[in-house]
């Protein structure tokens, strides 16, 4: 049994108590795919990040306390906050290799800022489009599907704010992260979302920034916005800015505070 650091930030937030927790556990190198994946589920938390130094990259992954996913927006920007404030890294810049390529996280006027590749999304129509509704419960201004997540697009903020998931049947879409319900904003909040995983054993997410990779683009259309302020109505709330590049990705920046530091015996 060895004993290893682990910390809990708040993401998305400047504040404890808000935006979205995240397990990280900086290794000096890999521990079994097992043991990564017990130390998630015993964190019970929406993600665990474990990174390993690689040369002068660090290698990332993010565990749900069911799996391993491909994309984490909220534990990356926690595991950049770790790095530069908790270890006092010196560099200007964090390259991450992922199993998402390579993601860059800078320290900005905004915050942390990463650098995230586009989720391409479409417009669903016909049975897709019914499916959607009839797993919501209501209407819909439009349905989008993306790599990553289905999306439904309700009338306004306060939709996305009283709506009432069926957990049990959004888990029945099959081959996606989870659903993300979203509308246009207000004072100030150019869009709002409320996302729900429970193929990843999560049944509400509070704050997500990977389906922003999806949302920036889709309200930057919308909107005709290239820098766009968002806003995830989840209980603990969080706060994001997007700006899309020319070179087709998203920069998704946000606060980080500290919650706990501690270690854990493995």
């Amino acid at each position: 049994m060895t004993r290893q650091a682990l910390w809990q930030i708040d993401a998305f937030t400047d504040k404890v108590f808000g935006g979205n927790p995240a397990a990280v556990c900086p290794l000096e190198e890999w521990l079994p795919d097992e043991t990564l994946r017990r130390i998630a589920m015993e964190n019970n938390l929406s993600e665990t990040a474990f990174f390993v130094p690689k040369g002068e990259n660090f290698h990332l992954r993010w565990f749900t306390p069911a799996s391993e996913i491909d994309l984490c927006g909220h534990a990356t920007l926690a595991s950049a906050f770790a790095i530069f404030e908790l270890m006092n890294y010196k560099q200007d810049k964090i390259c991450f290799e992922t199993r998402s390529g390579i993601l860059n996280v800078v320290r900005s006027k905004r915050g942390l800022t990463m650098d995230f590749p586009l989720w391409p999304y479409e417009e669903q129509s016909g049975a897709d489009h019914e499916r959607i509704e009839k797993i919501i419960g209501q209407k819909t201004q439009t349905v989008l599907k993306s790599k990553g997540a289905w999306c439904a697009v309700l009338a306004d903020a306060a939709e996305v704010q009283n709506f009432n998931p069926d957990i049990p049947a959004i888990n029945t879409l099959e081959n996606v992260v989870g659903l993300v319900v979203t509308a246009a904003g207000t004072n100030g909040v150019d869009f709002v979302s409320r996302f729900f995983a429970p193929q990843y054993g999560i049944d509400e997410d509070p704050v997500t920034g990977a389906t922003h990779c999806m949302l920036a683009p889709y309200w930057g259309a919308k909107l005709a916005k290239t820098e766009l302020k968002a806003k995830q109505l989840s209980a603990r709330g969080g706060d994001l800015t997007c700006v899309l590049t020319p070179d087709g990705r998203v920069e998704i920046s946000g606060q980080a505070v500290l919650y706990l530091e501690g270690s854990i015996h493995v």
